[in-house]
Parts: structure tokens; sequence; C-alpha cells
């Protein structure tokens, strides 16, 4: 996930920032060696953060339906993920570094997130955005100047940029096949002698169609057993 969000934002900076220069992308911790070794004008974007949004996580079951509107599948729900960049500009001069981060804040500001199509992979198949925040106050459990002091280098002027990334937990749930005949009961004697299939109750229109005289052949019930005490009726006799 993490790399095709690289792919992602590599692609975005290339195609509406450094179009028609000979700048590159790079993904770079920006340390002092790192510095000192660098030749050519780059973008960097060090991923420095990756979190979970803990307050959207949430529980249950997804479940994915048909064109009949059957569920054939379950899921869990979707986490989301800030996964943090810093993005510097590297050059030979100031004024370059300065007019490139102008076009980076110009960039992603003109963005509420990453359209589905423009992300890679399985990421794009998801068919969900990838929300973006660039130059937004940090929280206070994480300040960029924190980051420049763990690698050792310089603070110099940065957007902090940070994505949330939707992320399929990929647990899979196939539920069983919906029942699409009628219950049928079989009934088997006792001796092992001839089963016999017992029948549906019959729906309300099946009743609506069913010929009045449907019951005519049908045999009589038999009469019913004259419940009065023996002795009554000797009495009677």
């Amino acid at each position: 996930m993490i790399h095709e969000v690289d792919e992602a934002i590599r692609k975005i900076v290339t195609d509406e920032v450094l179009a028609g220069t000979e700048l590159t992308v790079v993904f770079d911790a920006p340390t002092k060696d790192w510095a000192a070794k660098r030749v050519a004008p780059v973008i960097d974007a060090y991923l420095y953060d990756i979190r979970e949004e803990v307050a959207r996580r949430s529980v249950g079951v997804r479940a994915e339906r048909d064109q009949r509107g059957v569920v054939v599948a379950e899921r869990q729900p979707m986490r989301y993920y800030r996964l943090a960049y810093l993005l510097t500009a590297w050059a030979q001069r100031p004024e370059d570094e300065h007019r490139l981060l102008s076009a980076l804040l110009a960039c992603f500001v003109r963005r509420e997130a990453i359209a589905p199509e423009e992300l890679p992979g399985a990421l794009g198949e998801q068919a969900l955005p990838v929300r973006v925040a660039v130059a937004a106050p940090p929280k206070d459990d994480r300040q960029v100047s924190e980051v420049w002091s763990a690698m050792g280098g310089e603070l110099r002027a940065a957007l902090d940029l940070v994505l949330t990334v939707p992320v399929e937990v990929g647990r899979l749930v196939v539920p069983a096949p919906p029942v699409e005949q009628p219950l049928t009961l079989v009934v088997q004697g006792a001796g092992g002698g001839e089963s016999i299939q017992g029948r549906r109750r019959a729906t309300p229109d099946e009743s609506r169609e069913r010929p009045a005289d449907a019951d005519a052949d049908a045999p009589e019930p038999p009469a019913q057993r004259d419940a009065r005490p023996a002795a009554r009726r000797r009495r009677q006799g």
C-alpha cells in the first residue's frame, strides 16, 4: 500500500509540478550525508510517520451484494491510516527552492483527495479516494522540527503532506448460498416402509388460483369418535 502511495505522489508531482524540467522525485531521508552527496536538483518526499485513524475504526462486517441484492460476501470494515510526508525542494539557490515549494503547495492545495483512477495497483481497485491535507498545523504529538532533529539535518523550509489511505483488512467470509427451493419434508416409516414426501403450504397466490372444486374428490375425514364415557352410553341404552 505504501509503495503505491509513493507512485501516486511521484506521478502527480512529475506531471503537475516538474513538467518540462529534468528534476526528479525521490523518497530519501534528508540527512546531512545525503544532502552533501546530492548533485542534481530534486524534490524529496520523505515518509516520516504512519498512524492509524483510530476514531474511524468501526466494528462488524460490510456486506457485498450482487445485482439481485443477495449477500455474496462479508468483509471487515476498512481501516484508515495517515501517511505523513516531509516535502522539501533541493536546488542551487533558495529562490529556486521556494519556487518549487510554491508549485508543490498549489498542486496539493487544489486537491481534497486523490481520485481512485489516479491510484495504482490494488489501492486503485478499492475505488476509494485518498484524502489529502497539506501544510496543516501538526498535532501536539508530532512536530516537524523534531523530525529534523532526529535525522541530524539542518532545519529548512518544508511542506507537511498527510495522506489518509483506506486499507482493506482482507478477511473475507463467504456466506451460505441463499435458499431458492421450497422446504420439503420426508417422513420414513418405523418399519422401513415406503417414505412419504411432505407437502408445503400453498402460498396466498396459489390458494387464489386453486379451482373451487379441487377438493370435490378428496376423501372425507374419518368420523369423530364419540368421546362420551362408556357408562353414560350404557345408561342411555
